[in-house]
Formats: C-alpha cells, structure tokens, sequence
C-alpha cells in the first residue's frame, strides 16, 4: 500500500494543477469557517456567531460536515485528472510494463483517495472542535461529543464520490467528458427524484419517493449528511417550525453509499482488466 501511495503522490505532486487543487480543497473551507467564525463589532454592524448558534455543540458537526464537502469538487478534478492522465500521457502503459498489476494501478488510487479523505476528516473535526470550544454555549463532554457519526458519513460521502469518478474516467477516459458525465447524471437524479415526488407519487406518497431515489449513487451520497437549514430553523425557532425530520445519520444509508462504492471500485478494475491497452 505505501509502495503504491508514493507512486501516486509523487505523480500528483509534480503536477502543478493537481498540487494547486489540493492545497485549494484543504486551505478553502477551513478559512471560510474560521472566517465566519469572527466576531465583528464596528458599532453599525455587529455579527457575533456566538449569538445565532451555528457553531455550538453539537450542531456544528451537521453544519460543519454539510459545508465542506462542497468543497469535495476540488479533490474529484484531482481524481479524474489522476485517471485520465494515465491514458493521456501514456504512463498506465508504462507501469504495466514496469510491473504494476491493473488491480494494483485501481487500488493506488482508491488508496489515494482513502488517505485524502481520511485527513480531510481529521482536518474537519479539528476544525470544529476547536471552533466549537471558542463560541458554543455548552462545554460538557458529553454534548461535544455527540453526533460525531456526521464525521464518519462526511468521510464516506467522500469516499464514495472520489469511487464514483474513479469509475466515470475509467469509463470514458477523458477528463472533459468525465466532468460532463457526473454533472449530467447528478441532474438526471434530481430531475428524476422531483418527477417521482410531485407528478408520479404526489404528496400522500411522499416517502415512497424517498425510498426510490436514496438508491441513486449521487443521491445515496447526498443522503448522507443532509442540509442542516431545516434543523437549525428547528432549533432557533422550534415553535414556528412544525415540520418533523429525522436528520441523524441513517445506517440504512450508509450501507447503500458502501455498497456502491464497492461497485465503483471494483468496476473500474473490471473495466481496466478487460481494457486492451
């Protein structure tokens, strides 16, 4: 596995966009929250975070977890330029020849991938606990703990989406098509979810709706970590907001966006296998 970590790194590394992209998709979200996190009082405005409740525990792990993994795009360029690169430079070819496996040439960027998101994860939960500890109204261990599960469904959400586009460039071999392929599909499922919600199962059949589309590849990923405006709503105003949500992680879920991960990974070996380079 390390032997096939240094491969890769060594390869993203010399790559100025795929460096540039990284750095971006680390640097980005974790200034915009420590950002937004200032309490700025210039005597005609005043915004104090402290005072809304975004940043206390243990909400802000939904709410931290929902806004950086906008920031995901960042990485997913990087991955479908890692595949794509391959076929474009000709250097899939060449560690063939050198003695790389093609179970080996998937699994060294899964493994890229993994360790991307592993540390995103890491960087998110320091982020908000430390965050957290500064403006949260509460301080007992045992509230600042709790909802950590969004950390591991953030984790998974980019697991699955980082496979997902491992797939795609496998598929299609070209980065510009790739990109076209997973915006196109993303808007198949959202037009489809709203057809199957409003014209075909309408309102009595509400989660009926629900329980077709989490079977989506994007949606299932979505599902994951849901957005939070709802709940907090909830939780400013909860007299106002009568609508009932259930928005912890839902291991129902996370089984499906683990179950087409798998599907990613391994079809992208079976394409690679069967592929005549």
């Amino acid at each position: 596995m390390i032997r096939l970590l240094q491969i890769e790194f060594i390869k993203l590394w010399n790559n100025r966009a795929s460096k540039v992209l990284i750095i971006l998709s680390f640097l980005l979200p974790f200034t915009i929250a420590f950002i937004t996190s200032i309490k700025i009082d210039l005597g005609f405005v005043r915004l104090d975070p402290a005072e809304y409740g975004i940043f206390d525990f243990p909400f802000i792990w939904h709410w931290n977890t929902y806004f950086a993994a906008a920031f995901k795009l960042f990485f997913a360029l990087v991955a479908i330029s890692m595949v794509a690169n391959e076929y474009n430079y000709r250097t899939l070819k060449q560690n063939l020849i050198d003695g790389l496996s093609k179970k080996e040439v998937i699994l060294s960027k899964f493994y890229v991938t993994l360790v991307y998101s592993l540390i995103s994860t890491v960087g998110v939960f320091l982020m908000s606990l430390i965050i957290g500890s500064i403006y949260s109204s509460f301080n007992e261990a045992s509230i600042i703990f709790r909802d950590l599960e969004y950390l591991f469904a953030y984790l998974l959400k980019l697991i699955a989406f980082f496979s997902f586009c491992l797939f795609i460039t496998t598929l299609v071999r070209r980065s510009i098509f790739s990109i076209g392929i997973i915006v196109l599909l993303s808007a198949i499922e959202w037009i489809s979810y709203a057809y199957l919600r409003w014209e075909v199962f309408e309102d009595e059949a509400y989660t009926f709706a629900e329980n077709i589309s989490q079977f989506f590849p994007l949606m299932s990923m979505y599902n994951l970590v849901e957005q939070p405006f709802l709940r907090y709503a909830k939780k400013v105003s909860p007299e106002e907001i009568g609508i009932s949500h259930d928005y912890a992680v839902q291991w129902s879920e996370v089984l499906i966006a683990m179950g087409w991960t798998a599907i990613f990974v391994y079809g992208s070996y079976l394409l690679l296998k069967k592929r005549d380079l």
